[in-house]
Parts: structure tokens; sequence; C-alpha cells
């Protein structure tokens, strides 16, 4: 896809789900993103972060998956081929069983997690914290491999995120959406 097709046409998730397997895309508002490959730091996070909120939902009706995964957020009831929104979240946690079909996700997570990437951290702090606040995502982490802190995003009772949480790595960081799963980042330690 070259430069002056990205200006001039939107993409659906119907054109996205014709495009090759083997290349990570995201659709922000019709828009292409291409996804690079993450550095090791990132997948170590991704990887431990899964485990330990893999090891809480077990028993608990919420599910969780890390990237790629789809994550299709409607503008409203529009059919899936006309969904101009397709993200790809380092983890996602989905605890309304209604919003997983085949595909991944339809409709906001109940918690959504991206580390960040040089090649995505701007898109990561301002475009996709305003298109989940936008959504109902009801908890957002951005977490910063190589300062190591989290900025921890919750809906308010409008629907807003306020003021951010910062936490550092240095002790456990709790759940807001899910207050008895504190995240242990002893492991950082050795990364």
């Amino acid at each position: 896809m070259n430069t002056a097709e990205h200006l001039q046409q939107k993409y659906s998730y119907a054109d996205y789900a014709q495009w090759p397997e083997d290349e990570r895309w995201e659709l922000i508002d019709g828009v292409p993103y291409a996804m690079t490959a993450p550095q090791r730091l990132h997948q170590d996070i991704v990887f431990e972060l899964g485990g330990q909120v893999r090891n809480y939902l077990q028993g608990k009706p919420c599910k969780g998956y890390t990237a790629p995964f789809d994550v299709r957020l409607p503008r409203q009831d529009e059919a899936d081929a006309k969904v101009e929104t397709v993200v790809q979240p380092d983890l996602s946690i989905i605890c309304d069983p209604s919003k997983l079909d085949k595909q991944g996700c339809r409709g906001a997570p109940d918690w959504i997690v991206e580390v960040l990437s040089p090649s995505t951290a701007l898109k990561d702090m301002d475009s996709k914290r305003s298109l989940y606040q936008r959504h109902g995502v009801q908890e957002y982490w951005i977490i910063h491999p190589e300062d190591r802190w989290i900025l921890v995003y919750t809906l308010d009772t409008q629907g807003r995120y306020g003021q951010p949480g910062v936490f550092g790595m240095d002790e456990p960081t709790v759940v807001q959406r899910f207050p008895e799963l504190s995240i242990d980042w002893s492991f950082m330690a050795a990364v």
C-alpha cells in the first residue's frame, strides 16, 4: 500500500480481512497502521503479564488474549464488513462472552494493556487512549518498558478517563477493574 493510496482511501474490516496473514495491521477510523515486530523486553513483559492474568482468571468468566488478537470497535451497530477500527492490543481482557466470536472480539474489552514500542508510543498514548475512552474500555494501561512506569486510565462515571495513575514497577500494581489482582513486577529485575 503506497502513501497516495493511504491518504485517499479509508479501509474497513472487509478490506483488512483480505490483507496477507503474515502482515500485521491495525485500522483506526479507517486509516491503516503497519505493526512491527516488538523488541524482546516488550515480549518479556507481555508474556509474564499474560501469565499472571491467566492465573487470576482461572475459574472466572473473563477471558484474556494477547496480540495478535483482533478487537473490532464498531461506531454503532454496523456490520463487521463496515467496521473501520480494528486494533491488536498487547493484552485484552473481555468479561462479556457475547463480544467474543471466531474473529476475536467485537466491542470494548474491559481492560486493555499496551506495552510501548518506539514505533507505536505516540499512537498508544494519544490516538488509542482517545479511541478506548470513546468505546468504553473500563481500564487502559500503558507500560513504558525502558523507564519502567505504568499509566493507568480508568473510566469515570461520565465515561471519561481522568488523570491517569502513574506507577513505578518497584512494587505490585493493583488492577482497578479486578481489585484482588496485583501485578508483581519482580520479574523485571531479571530482564
